[in-house]
């Protein structure tokens, strides 16, 4: 392959040769997404987002009636900035519902489902779809109320940087909502989106 397709393989990837990743991992979830999560899932009226960024996925919540507690590490101009959510003194609420920055997934996921324990709630993180691999995660799907994967047959729109304002395309990476819910017994089961 030449390094003029490695270059364009790379663009459709939505890797930006020579540029770093953005600050926080910040890459807006796109509404549909959201939006096909809610019409397969239900859950609590309290939910939390704690990468809210500029609000795509608390305002999709909101639009269907959730009550939604918005923060972010960073400042993208929604929500309550300077809150680490691993870190954050938050303890109950029904759902935590988000696209967690990826090198940090297994952290919030274990954070997401101890905030939700208490009111028997849900956990729905956007990831990609390999998250299903690794050692660490294998472990957590044993040991946890995870239910669900719900993956897209047809691929989202790709999740541009914060500020993007370029012709927005698709991604060339599978993307699915993995889903935990403390009332759930059984195995984990599959379905999907398209």
């Amino acid at each position: 392959m030449s390094i003029e397709n490695t270059l364009q393989a790379q663009k459709y990837m939505g890797f930006h040769p020579g540029a770093p990743r953005p600050k926080g991992d910040f890459y807006a979830s796109p509404p549909v997404a959201v939006e096909k999560l809610l019409e397969r899932e239900k859950f609590g009226t309290l939910t939390m987002e704690p990468c809210c960024g500029s609000g795509v996925v608390s305002k999709v919540l909101e639009a269907h009636g959730y009550s939604v507690i918005s923060r972010d590490l960073y400042d993208w101009g929604y929500g309550e900035p300077n809150r680490d959510f691993l870190k954050d003194d938050i303890t109950e609420v029904d759902a935590v519902i988000t696209n967690p920055p990826f090198k940090e997934s297994l952290a919030f996921c274990e954070k997401a489902l101890e905030c939700t324990k208490a009111r028997k709630g849900k956990v729905a993180l956007l990831c990609r779809l390999q998250w299903l691999e690794g050692i660490r995660r294998k472990k957590l799907f044993e040991s946890s109320p995870f239910k669900k994967t719900w993956v897209f047959s047809k691929r989202i729109p790709r999740m541009h940087r914060f500020g993007f304002e370029g012709e927005p395309g698709t991604t060339l990476l599978c993307f699915a909502w993995f889903v935990w819910d403390w009332t759930y017994q059984g195995e984990p089961t599959l379905g999907w989106i398209i």
